[in-house]
Parts: structure tokens; C-alpha cells; sequence
């Protein structure tokens, strides 16, 4: 965006904050502004991307010491700037002698505004060949939470198609902890892995202490077991399923009993793995075409679900 554009913004006024502000403040009137203004919640809204993009322009030179001084002295000078102009319109006839004398003092008044707009200019392309890192990392944590409310909410259409499962945990953590108790993405992932393949591990930005763990959609036999697990022992967690918890087997039948087989109800679990399509089983072709269409589904669904995550990632 070109300095004289960025001047006909009130960057103040975008994020409903005064000049006087703290950067903690802009900092909390950006990301306010920017969940209710982001392109991702406004789909209906021609205007939604473009008004988005000035929020973080705001947040980007705001944020900023120097580029923030530069605005401001520019800003200053283009107020004087009209306020003199608009002085001149009214009393153009009056003071047309006075406006000869006061020619050099204009002259002077230019090159003070001229100057300013030039050290904007400088500060804007040192800010975008730098980067600010402020601004990378608010949009980062917005694209976690906007991810966060999708992965969550995530159904299957078809209600022969059973969710992933996912579990809760809350573990303790003050706000401001840079450790967060104890608890990062890696140890979560670490300590769920016993119990089956971890497919996405989601931390909360928004608030400390708090995880979604969903595994895959074939879970182990040890799945069930993970409602016992407290965590780290200075700082134990607890665990509460989301949604796909499955379900226990029933006993498997002795197929060497005397008994007759095909009068046996067969086991039967929630979720069966892919390893099962190896097993010779009993079953009729009815039996087996259902599973093979649930197995497809499955996939599907597992597809639409990644297919989704990648295009948040790439238009965040």
C-alpha cells in the first residue's frame, strides 16, 4: 500500500484506539477487530479482505516505534496541511496580501511535510523487508483459532461414518506462562502416542492450559485407556472426551468350540481397522460390502477434513 494511501487512513480509528495508546492496546483492539472482520467469517462481504488487510497494516506500523513516530509526524504534518488549506479557502480574498508575505513559510511548511511523507516511505519498505514479526505472529495464532473452531465442529454427513476421536485435556497454567505448565505440542503428542496414532494435536492460543488431542480414525485396543492418563506428575492433566469415543468389544468366540459358529454373535467394535481386512472372518457378502463402503467413507470424509485444514492454511 503506498504511503499517500496510507495517510488517507486513520489507523487510530481503524482499531477504535487513540494516539495515545500502548502497543498492548493496539494489540487487543487488533485482534478483536480482526476475528469479526476476517475474509474467513464475512464470505458475503466484497469489502471483508480489503478492510482486513488495513487492520494488520494498522497493527503492522502501529506496532512499530519508528514507523509509528514517522506515521505520526506525518499524519501531524497533513492535519496542519488542511487545516491551513481550509483557512485559505475561507479567506482567500482577505488575505491574498498576507498570503504573498507568508510564501516562504508555506515554502517551509511543504518541505516539512514533504520530508516527513519521504521518511514514511523509508520506514514502509523497511517494514516490508523486514517483516514484523508482531503482526506474523498475531495472524498465526488468529489462523490456530479459526482452525481450532473448524477442527472441532467437523461432522460426517452420513451417520454410518463414525468421527475421529477426539479427547480434552486441562492441565493448570498461569496466564503469561511461556511454558504453559509444562504442556507444548510434542510432550502432548508424546504422551498420546502410546495409545494410538496421534493425528492432529491442537494447543490453545487463547487460552493457557487447555489441548485437543483426535487420533486416527482406527484407533488401538488402548484407546479406552486414555481417560487415565494424568500427565506430567508436578502437574497432572485431566482428560474428557470430545466426541468418536469407541466402544469395548465384546469377548471373542473360541472358533475351536463345539459350539456353532455361524450361531455366535460375532464380535463387534465401533471402529475396525484397516488390519482387519486381512483376517479371515465369517461373514456374508452383504456383511463385507457394508464394511468395504464404510471403509471408503471413512477415507473420504478424512479427505474432505485435510482438504479443508490445507485451504484455511493457505488463505490465512
Amino acid at each position: 500500500m503506498p504511503p499517500s494511501d496510507i495517510l488517507k487512513l486513520d489507523l487510530y480509528g481503524l482499531l477504535d484506539v487513540t494516539a495515545e495508546a500502548t502497543e498492548k492496546e493496539i494489540v487487543s483492539a487488533y485482534r478483536k477487530k480482526a476475528r469479526k472482520c476476517h475474509p474467513d467469517k464475512n464470505p458475503d462481504n466484497p469489502k471483508a479482505a480489503e478492510l482486513f488487510h488495513e487492520l494488520s497494516k494498522a497493527l503492522e506500523l502501529l506496532t512499530d516505534a519508528a514507523a509509528r513516530a514517522a506515521y505520526d509526524k506525518a499524519l501531524k504534518a497533513r492535519k496542519a496541511a488542511e487545516l491551513r488549506h481550509r483557512e485559505l479557502d475561507s479567506k482567500r480574498k482577505k488575505l491574498k496580501e498576507d498570503l504573498e508575505a507568508r510564501e516562504d513559510s508555506v515554502e517551509l511548511q511543504n518541505k516539512t511535510e514533504a520530508a516527513a511523507k519521504k521518511n514514511l516511505e523509508a520506514e514502509i519498505e523497511r517494514l516490508r523487508k523486514e517483516g514484523n514479526k508482531l503482526l506474523e505472529a498475531e495472524q498465526d495464532l488468529l489462523r490456530e483459532s479459526l482452525k481450532q473452531q473448524t477442527v472441532v465442529t467437523v461432522d460426517s454427513s452420513d451417520d454410518d461414518v463414525p468421527v475421529s476421536p477426539k479427547i480434552k485435556v486441562k492441565w493448570k497454567a498461569r496466564k503469561g506462562d511461556e511454558s504453559n505448565g509444562g504442556y507444548n505440542k510434542n510432550n502432548l503428542e508424546a504422551l498420546f502416542s502410546q495409545y494410538g496414532e496421534v493425528a492432529f494435536v491442537l494447543v490453545s492460543a487463547k487460552k493457557s492450559g487447555s489441548a485437543i488431542i483426535e487420533f486416527d480414525k482406527s484407533p488401538s485396543s488402548k484407546l479406552l485407556e486414555v481417560e487415565y492418563e494424568d500427565g506430567l506428575p508436578n502437574n497432572p492433566f485431566t482428560v474428557s472426551w470430545l466426541s468418536g469415543k469407541p466402544l469395548k468389544s465384546k469377548p471373542c468366540v473360541n472358533m475351536t468350540s463345539s459350539i456353532n459358529p455361524a450361531a455366535v454373535e460375532q464380535p463387534y467394535s465401533s471402529y475396525i481397522h484397516a488390519s482387519e481386512f486381512a483376517k479371515p472372518v465369517s461373514t456374508s457378502d452383504n456383511d463385507f460390502e457394508s464394511l468395504v463402503l464404510r471403509k471408503l467413507r471413512q477415507a473420504e470424509e478424512r479427505k474432505r477434513l485435510i482438504e479443508q485444514m490445507q485451504k484455511e492454511d493457505g488463505e490465512g
